[in-house]
């Protein structure tokens, strides 16, 4: 056995960390518990050598794992995208298992040389020499002290619930130095459990039953005749007594349980209009991607089929050609609220081979599933971008639904593109990749320009449908025709109350959550600002709770670092009581349209109405079954819903895009604009679309009308080849972020005096300049961008740029390097 082992932690520190091995056999790609500084951490093996470090190699202190639970492919996928990237290979890792729940960690405090010194003249001098706090505060330490004067390190909970400590007390005395914080892990089992009841014997002969109650007759009729028991939590729901079931308990008639939980697939209650016979352009589509399959290696496709143009049809199809030659396969969905609607349909085609994965799972969920997919369980997985690091086996077909979607994009380290991690696990496992959407992103279309991906088109609707007529209301006409500012035009208000009047269903898209976006002083000027981001505050207007009978929920609240405050009666600057609420959100819009339409039955679908898990799937239901007929909510409404009584869509402000300090701002209106379209005219009836702007010239709303991506795709390429942005070039976000903003205008001077000096021929850098969002989460934000033909050329100054950042002092915490960065403000 190998006397070393270089193991990856999830630290912001880009190497491994080399510990010997002792009477631990680990394997490369296994978990293992090793000592770190003050606390213990977790990582996964990278080497096992008899390599010496240059200094003594702290001994593991734990293997997790007596198997790799990660396959040499998948940490060969692990080492490009740190590579790429540019992120610390413990945290690439870290992302990659869903494995939080197997390890608990716990922080502890243990006395110090110099805190044995401080209880030592206190037990001598009196408490009055040790500390300037309040006397029972410094009894309150010295108690402290005398708990852990043993040495042994002791949960803070312990430590409180002995002594009476607060935590700021123990926080004191960590930075006098007389305690030491620590923390410990320990591994478990994520299997969940759950109680279960069973008939405890057979009750066949009522003569033998003692006497019971009508109550304790209903729970042993419920348990009758199933011989696997029934969850304790089903029989709650029965209109007897909790204390029934005790009783039961207790006179040897019913015995509980604990069992591991299977995991339940929710929200597979999703409408799901049935198998259709593939068209002409599907059945085209299909055999170019089986092919692929069937021949093996690596191959990939843009899946280019317009709106309602039958891909997931495609999609079941191609995971079902693949399952029956003993390939596994992976769909990736943009959003959560998607997941349980493919996963339906999934699950009625293959059952039990299916998989989900995605973060709005429990992390014992998440550990549960992934365990299932290793052993083979489950060969179809389907979820968002963190499922693209399922640990399937016989990789045939990875799928990337709406692959456009900014949503794949990882917002925090590592920072990768789930759509292009798709594409490279792919080509390391011999595997088929298509990227399917109405709106291709321009760096994939550019690709299958190039060659360099096969392109498929789906130019149809199924059945012939048509694609839905497209009106532009220009606004500046109507403010010019009305003589006031409307939110909705008069156009639009005429055909949704014609559409209801048919009985047909509508969708409002209003791009903005809240009441309004901008409360604003009329004496002053001002705006009222998040104390923690230079971000307007939105207005959440007091909605009445049904149970309560009372308004609730008026706020003024960030939505980006979630800071939340009352409504003043007065301006705070000048204390003016004209307060002034700018801009119109999705709630707004609901509250117009019940008093335009009081008979229409109306609901909202926003951040603010789909909370939970089963929100998203309650609300589609009522959309589905008629019970609401106009809906109205923010782009989550845009995202692949198929509902078939929508015959108008309209849309209100989604526009304002086109005014942000973004490159891809045009690309994401179109988008926006051609999907939210697609949800009209999907069923039986055709569709019609009603867009409200303020810019009806733009070639992103002109194309979007037509229908037309090519062309707009044409014209964008061209002024991004002019301007030499993606798809002509690589792009780098390199974000600095301090709280003092002396110390941010420093690293940010440091850095840019180092790339103007070093001069990279091949690397052009804008900046440094504050961000556009200046301040988020107290944190104040100035960014270089880097832009290069050269990818190569541009990670070679990444890598120099981190290692000088380290130089002068810049923590890594501190500085963020987004590579491909899809979000510039």
């Amino acid at each position: 056995m190998p006397a070393f082992c270089d193991v990856a932690l999830p630290v912001p520190l880009d190497r491994a960390f080399t510990y010997s091995t002792g009477l631990f056999a680990p394997e490369v790609g296994a978990r293992v518990l090793v000592p770190f500084r003050n606390e213990k951490l977790s990582g996964i093996v990278l080497r096992l050598h008899d390599d010496p470090p240059p200094v003594e190699a702290k001994p593991l202190l734990a293997v997790m794992d007596e198997q790799s639970i990660l396959s040499p492919q998948l940490l060969d996928l692990a080492r490009w995208i740190a590579q790429y990237y540019v992120a610390p290979i413990g945290e690439v890792l870290r992302a990659m298992l869903p494995l939080i729940a197997e390890v608990r960690r716990h922080v502890l405090y243990r006395i110090t040389d110099t805190g044995r010194e401080a209880l030592f003249a206190g037990a001598q001098q009196g408490s009055s020499r040790r500390s300037r706090l309040p006397a029972a505060e410094q009894d309150r330490e010295y108690a402290v002290l005398n708990y852990l004067e043993s040495g042994d390190p002791a949960r803070v909970s312990a430590i409180r619930s002995k002594t009476g400590a607060s935590i700021d007390l123990l926080r004191g005395m960590l930075r006098k130095k007389w305690l030491a914080r620590e923390t410990a892990a320990e591994t478990r089992t994520a299997q969940r459990t759950m109680r279960v009841a069973r008939l405890a014997q057979s009750l066949d002969g009522e003569a033998r039953l003692p006497r019971l109650n009508e109550n304790q007759q209903t729970i042993l009729a419920a348990l009758a005749g199933i011989d696997g028991g029934v969850p304790v939590a089903q029989l709650r729901e029965l209109d007897v007594p909790d204390s029934t079931l005790g009783t039961l308990v207790r006179r040897g008639l019913v015995a509980i349980e604990e069992r591991p939980v299977d995991f339940l697939m929710s929200g597979l209650s999703i409408r799901h209009h049935g198998e259709h016979k593939l068209i002409e352009a599907q059945q085209q589509a299909l055999a170019q991607i089986t092919g692929s399959v069937e021949e093996g290696g690596f191959r990939p496709y843009l899946l280019h089929g317009v709106t309602g143009s039958g891909k997931t049809a495609v999609y079941l199809a191609a995971m079902r050609h693949a399952l029956e030659r003993g390939k596994s396969s992976i769909l990736l969905v943009p959003e959560i609220g998607l997941t349980p609607q493919m996963a339906a349909q999934l699950h009625r085609a293959f059952g039990s081979e299916v998989a989900l994965l995605h973060s709005a799972l429990l992390p014992e969920e998440r550990a549960e599933q992934w365990h299932r997919i290793r052993r083979r369980e489950a060969r179809v997985v389907v979820g968002t971008r963190s499922a693209i690091f399922a640990p399937v086996e016989d990789l045939g077909l990875i799928l990337v639904d709406e692959e456009h979607d900014g949503s794949y994009k990882q917002e925090s380290v590592p920072r990768y593109h789930a759509r292009d991690v798709a594409v490279m696990r792919a080509k390391l496992a011999g595997a088929t990749v298509v990227l399917g959407s109405a709106t291709p992103s321009l760096e994939s279309w550019n690709n299958a320009i190039e060659g360099k991906y096969t392109r498929i088109e789906m130019h149809e609707r199924i059945h012939q449908r048509p694609m839905p007529e497209v009106e532009l209301v220009d606004m500046r006409r109507e403010f010019q025709e009305t003589g006031a500012e409307h939110l909705f035009s008069r156009t639009l208000i005429d055909q949704t109350q014609a559409t209801l009047d048919r009985g047909e269903q509508a969708i409002v898209l209003l791009n903005r959550r809240g009441y309004s976006f901008v409360v604003l002083c009329r004496a002053c000027g001002e705006k009222l600002q998040c104390e923690n981001c230079s971000i307007s505050l939105t207005y959440h207007k007091a909605v009445t709770d049904a149970e309560a009978h009372a308004p609730v929920g008026q706020r003024l609240e960030c939505h980006y670092c979630g800071y939340k405050r009352t409504i003043p009666q007065r301006c705070p600057k000048c204390d003016s009581e004209h307060l002034y609420f700018l801009g119109a959100g999705s709630q707004q819009g609901e509250e117009r349209l019940q008093e335009i339409f009081p008979g229409a039955r109306i609901g909202r679908m926003d951040r603010d109405t789909v909370r939970g898990r089963g929100d998203l799937e309650r609300l589609l239901a009522k959309l589905h079954s008629g019970e609401i007929n106009l809906l109205v909510g923010t782009q989550m409404i845009a995202k692949g819903h198929d509902i078939h009584g929508v015959t108008l869509v309209g849309v209100v402000g989604a526009d304002h895009a086109l005014g942000l300090p973004d490159f891809r701002a045009a690309e994401r209106t179109f988008q926006l604009l051609t999907q939210v379209a697609g949800r009209a005219g999907r069923g039986e009836l055709p569709g019609k679309v009603i867009v409200q702007t303020y810019y009806p010239e733009h070639y992103a709303v002109e194309c979007a009308r037509q229908h037309d991506f090519h062309s707009f795709a044409e014209r964008e390429l061209k002024y991004r080849r002019w301007m030499r942005y993606p798809p002509y070039a690589a792009i780098t976000n390199v974000l600095l972020q301090s709280e003092d903003f002396g110390q941010l205008a420093h690293w940010a001077a440091a850095l840019g005096r180092w790339l103007s000096a070093a001069e990279f021929p091949d690397v052009r850098v804008l900046g440094p300049a504050t961000a556009p969002i200046a301040r988020i989460k107290r944190m104040h934000r100035m960014h270089l961008l880097l832009k290069s033909q050269s990818r190569q050329s541009l990670q070679r100054v990444l890598r120099l740029l981190r290692h000088h950042a380290e130089e002068v002092g810049i923590p890594p915490r501190n500085l963020i390097i987004d590579v491909d960065a899809v979000h510039l403000m």
